[in-house]
């Protein structure tokens, strides 16, 4: 696991918003977690109580009605979140500089810890190598990957960054494109437009329910193969478990997703050699192969390409040697 220790770093922050016009009339602390989405709504309304979160130098009530144009101006002392440990675990860094910084995320790690684990995640190797993260939401975190995803992340390195991130992942203006191999035949590109909330029967899976948060996957095929199609998909949301949960509710599940897949299912006169392949791959057929955004603090715009894992690569030269449909590239 490494080496652990213990941070004990704060971090003084200060900001100021003005209030956008179209958020006057609601509650202060409801326009304090607009403005200020990198926090948790508790803990605006503890800062607006104590008085280091104020309108126009002035404090007020959390339930007070704010009107546009008004300044909000936050000062406080922010202890490190959460009673999380360092620990040293390797990364795979591709980029970072003062703001930012690029992970190429492995198989088999946990973003952040919850329920089971607790330590051996992202953040906790966070906290070690860039100590100063853990004044920031998250040790810097913005979005995630899941644990047997592979592939780029991008962390901020300070709260400008961090704010920046968070709007530009709301306002959809981060680039993620994904590699994905999945059970059956595809016949051409498509968009998944339906809505993922929480399983209603099943809480550790996300399903399209009524009612749930709009979820947008963009998808197209990249090469056939005669039960397989490796494919490339976009996202315009960022819904938990989103291109899992829709190339399900299209019957085209992952590779190796037990979750959303229903296990293994080897295809009719299944090659050996591919069977063997198959029955190793024990992780969704999933990675994050490019990252692009604008940088928070230059504004110029920045991507990235990490290539795909060994196993990923292994099952794609499978199927294509045991496979074999159209070797066409689409």
């Amino acid at each position: 696991m490494g080496e652990v220790t213990k941070q004990r770093i704060k971090e003084r922050i200060t900001a100021c918003v003005k209030v956008p016009d179209d958020q006057g009339g609601r509650r202060f602390d409801q326009i304090a977690a607009a403005c200020f989405p990198q926090f948790s709504r508790a803990r605006l309304q503890d800062w607006i109580r104590q008085g280091f979160l104020v309108v126009d130098g002035d404090a007020r009530k959390p339930k007070d009605k704010l009107h546009g144009g008004q300044q909000l101006s936050l000062a406080v002392e922010v202890q490190p979140e959460g009673q999380w440990v360092a620990e040293n675990i390797p990364l795979d860094i591709v980029y970072q500089d003062n703001h930012i910084m690029v992970i190429n995320k492995p198989a088999a790690l946990v973003v952040h810890p919850a329920a089971g684990n607790h330590t051996g995640t992202l953040l906790n190797a966070l906290l070690y190598h860039y100590p100063e993260n853990s004044a920031l939401p998250r040790a810097g975190i913005v979005h995630r990957l899941d644990k047997d995803t592979t592939g780029l992340m991008v962390v901020a390195r300070s709260l400008a960054a961090h704010n920046d991130l968070v709007a530009q992942l709301q306002e959809r203006t981060v680039h993620r494109e994904y590699e994905a191999v999945v059970r059956g035949v595809m016949t051409g590109p498509g968009v998944v437009d339906a809505p993922i909330g929480r399983h209603p029967q099943n809480r550790l899976k996300m399903a399209v329910v009524r009612g749930g948060k709009p979820s947008i996957t963009h998808y197209r095929v990249v090469q056939r193969f005669k039960a397989h199609t490796h494919i490339r998909l976009n996202l315009q949301t960022g819904r938990t478990h989103q291109i899992r949960v829709h190339m399900s509710h299209q019957h085209f599940p992952l590779v190796g997703d037990d979750l959303y897949g229903g296990g293994l299912k080897l295809p009719k006169s299944c090659p050996a050699a591919l069977e063997t392949v198959l029955r190793a791959f024990k992780r969704q057929a999933l990675h994050a192969r490019q990252l692009g955004l604008i940088h928070p603090v230059t504004g110029e715009y920045m991507a990235w390409e990490a290539p795909l894992t060994a196993d990923f690569q292994r099952l794609l030269d499978s199927l294509a040697a045991n496979e074999p449909l159209s070797h066409r590239r689409m």
